[in-house]
Formats: C-alpha cells, structure tokens, sequence
C-alpha cells in the first residue's frame, strides 16, 4: 500500500519543487537563463496541478515543477505518482510537519488501483518521505481509506452481508478484536427485528456484526455502519438508473471500519466497538411491505411509509443496542439521503449532532484534517412529519421536504439525549475522477472522525 513511498533518496531521485503562482516569477529569476526560457517555452504558469519537466545537464529529468495553490494543500501532490515517469521523487521544498505528512498522504492516495477483477500495469513514480511527515499518521490514514474504497467499489455479487461480515472479521483479528455476528433468524431471538424485517427478502441472511476492541475500563467509542450491500428499493423499487451504484449503500459500514482500522493501528485507549447491521434490500414473497407495522430493538413501533428509506430501519436497532451502554461518543456512518447530495453535492457530509461541544469539535476536526463536512440542524419543528396514527413513527414524511433533516430526527429517536451522538449522511463515492480521488468509492469524514477521537481522548 506504501510501496510509492521510498525510505531513501536513490542516486538518480528528482527533485520536484511546488510553486505558487505568486512564488514562480521570483523562482526563474533565481534560476540560469536556459531554465527560464525551457519553462517560458513549455507554458508553465503555475496552475494548480499543471508541471513542468525539466531536462538535466546530462539529458535526463533533472527537476520536475508543480503548480500549487498552498503546499499545506492536501491534493497538492496527489497527481504526481500517476503522471509522472517512473523512478524516485523527492519534495525540494521546506515542509512543515503537517505539510509533509499531507504531502506524503496524497501521494499514497493518488497510487491507488482498484485490481480485484482488472489488474493493473501502471507503474507509479515514488517519493521518498518527507523528513518531517508523520509516518504513522501516513500510514493509518492510507491503509483505511483503500480499505473503505476497496469495499466500496467491490460489486454486490462479491460483497453481500456474509462477505462484509467476513471483511469485519478478518480487519478484527489482525487487531486480535473480539467479533460476533447474530444472523437469520437469530436477529429475532437477539431483538433485532428491524434488521430482520428490512433484509429477509435475501437468500442471503442479514445479520448484525458486532466488534470489540481495546480494554473495558477505557472510555466507550462506538462507530454504527449502515450495511445495506445493496439497495433495490424494496417494494418501493427503484429505477434503473438509481441502482447504478447501489453497491455503494454499504459505505457507511466501510467508513466505520475504515476509523476503527485507524483506532486500533494507534492503539487509542478507547473501548471500541462497531456495529453494522448488514443486509440486501431486495424483493421477494417474504419482503417487507409499504405501511407494515415493525418492531424495533427500543421498543418503539414504527410504520413503513417507504421501503427505499431502510438505512435509517436497520440503524435503528444498531442505535439502540449501541446506546444501551452509554459510551462516551457515539457516530454512524451511512449514506443515508439523496436530500444530503441535493443540499451539499457529492463532497459534502452531511454532519447532524444532538450535542454542541461535539458538532464544534467534529467541525474542527474536519478543517485540521482537510477532510471536509457540513452541520445540517436536526431542525425539532420537522418531527411531526414522522407522526403516524397508527404506530409511534413513521420511516418517512408524506410531504418530501428536508429529507436528510427528516431521516437524522427519526434516528435521534433511538439515542439518548445523554449520550453525545454525531450521525454522518455521506456519499461514499467520487463521480468523476480528481488527482488523488479516482471515480468509484470514496472515504468521506472518516479521517475527520479518527481526529476527532485521537483528541478527546488521546494515545497510550
């Protein structure tokens, strides 16, 4: 995974210096007339992302010139080991810690090659590390992240609830977690009938994953993932063209064990524990139907006004089970709304929290660690949407506004105003394909939420 990053400076290493546009006029009058005239020729102004290759005495690449907009820029770099000739780079520039670290990062993210079913030939240029980059730091943040995407991108044939319940258990015991599935129809010995109710249309069991690490005495942290390993709509299908990239509904899952992958490779003195309720959404004689009545784990009876709005049913048991222990922080991942993506785009998490302190920290958190999220209020007024005459909630609103808005109430419903719970709408997928950010599955707020947690409560 770290492979485009070298220990040391090879003898033939390049050097690449990053320019802003202000800083490139000063940088050519420093340099030999022939310098600067090669960059004139060549159009080099500086553009954020655009270089420049410049020839050494002995004819080969003798320095490479990037565009940035700020060094401290977390994409700065994250073109360069895709586009650059093979062989070894390093950053000829001053990098402060965060800089470098950043840097480092980037370029790692730009290596990455989704090779399950396609492999790849492409050669990556590598760079040799910053002196002042945080390797762990590097390294936490690169391995969760191809972990979220790999699982992401994985199509739904390959990544049902049996194979995202294998993935769980294979990251939990390279970190020797404790893990336990409850599947079938032991969800409804196990009083998870929402879980149940929402998934039983598969031949494949839906099933709950539920990992523990780190020691009891430490403060609780639990991550809820929704799993929905694919989401035809129900009953309430969808249209082709929205199933897509429905293989992406277990984002949520993957965001959650991407921090915990994070956590546990710090080694946080947390007691962590995951729970994702894994399921496929589909159509059989047995699925569940519009206006069904379902029992949830809380006790709380909730009628089913859409099919297609399952996400926040089976997060609802996981919530519940999940803030019976009262930890310390509770955060769910789950790419929960297109309301979200019509409110904030496709880059945007859509962050809800039922506690100050902790939407302020999380906020800041997201602007240290340049992993970008946006607070939508968990807007009280919206609540009597979600009435239903015949059971205590309905899963959806009759008149279709503030959707997200709507969906985070309907899940606070299940915490506890006690317990400090921060609930994350992301998308969990690039589009379109950015240095650094290739098209298909994305982690989005999971670094953010690592920072989070490594503040409040430190390292051993």
């Amino acid at each position: 995974m770290i492979a485009t990053l070298r220990a040391k400076a090879a003898a033939d290493t390049v050097p690449v210096t990053p320019l802003t546009k202000a800083e490139l006029p000063g940088w050519l009058e420093s340099q030999p007339p022939a310098t600067a005239a090669w960059v004139k020729a060549v159009n080099f102004s500086a553009d954020s992302g655009a270089t420049a290759l410049l020839p050494g005495d002995d004819g080969r690449l003798g320095r490479v010139l990037v565009g940035v907009s700020a060094v401290e820029d977390l994409w700065a770099f994250a073109g360069l080991p895709g586009s650059l000739p093979p062989g070894s780079y390093r950053i000829d520039a001053d990098l402060d810690g965060r800089a470098a670290t950043r840097a480092a990062l980037a370029w790692t993210l730009g290596s990455y090659v989704f090779t399950r079913y396609k492999k790849s030939e492409k050669e990556f240029a590598q760079l040799v590390w910053p002196k002042a980059a945080d390797r762990g730091d590097v390294e936490r943040a690169a391995s969760a992240t191809w972990l979220v995407r790999d699982l992401v991108n994985t199509p739904a044939a390959d990544m049902g609830p049996t194979e995202l319940a294998k993935a769980a258990k294979e990251l939990a015991e390279e970190f020797e977690a404790t893990v336990k599935i409850t599947a079938g129809d032991d969800l409804l010995k196990k009083n998870y009938p929402a879980v149940h109710a929402v998934g039983r249309a598969s031949p494949r069991e839906p099933r709950l994953i539920d990992i523990t690490w780190g020691r009891r005495d430490d403060p609780k942290v639990t991550l809820v993932g929704k799993g929905v390993c694919f989401d035809s709509g129900g009953l309430d299908i969808k249209p082709s063209s929205a199933m897509l990239i429905m293989k992406k509904d277990m984002g949520g899952a993957a965001h959650a064990l991407g921090v915990a992958r994070m956590v546990m490779m710090a080694g946080l003195p947390v007691r962590l524990r995951v729970l994702i309720p894994a399921v496929e959404n589909v159509i059989s004689g047995n699925a569940f139907k519009p206006q069904d009545i379902l029992k949830t784990r809380k006790g709380l009876s909730v009628e089913v006004g859409n099919t297609d709005a399952e996400g926040r049913l089976i997060l609802c048991d996981a919530l519940a089970e999940a803030d019976s222990e009262k930890p310390a922080l509770l955060i769910d991942f789950a790419t929960l709304t297109g309301a979200a993506r019509v409110a904030l785009g496709t880059d945007l998490p859509a962050l809800f929290a039922n506690n100050e302190d902790l939407a302020s920290d999380l906020l800041a958190a997201s602007e240290d660690s340049c992993d970008p999220m946006w607070r939508l209020p968990l807007w009280q007024g919206y609540r009597k949407g979600l009435e239903s005459k015949i059971a205590d909630l309905n899963n959806v609103t009759s008149h279709g506004f503030a959707g997200a808005i709507t969906a985070a109430l309907f899940m606070e419903s299940f915490v506890s105003k006690e317990t400090p719970w921060a609930h994350l709408d992301t998308y969990a997928w690039n589009g379109s394909a950015r240095p650094g950010r290739p098209e298909g599955g994305e982690a989005l707020g999971m670094r953010a939420v690592y920072a989070l947690i490594e503040k409040r409560f430190g390292k051993r």
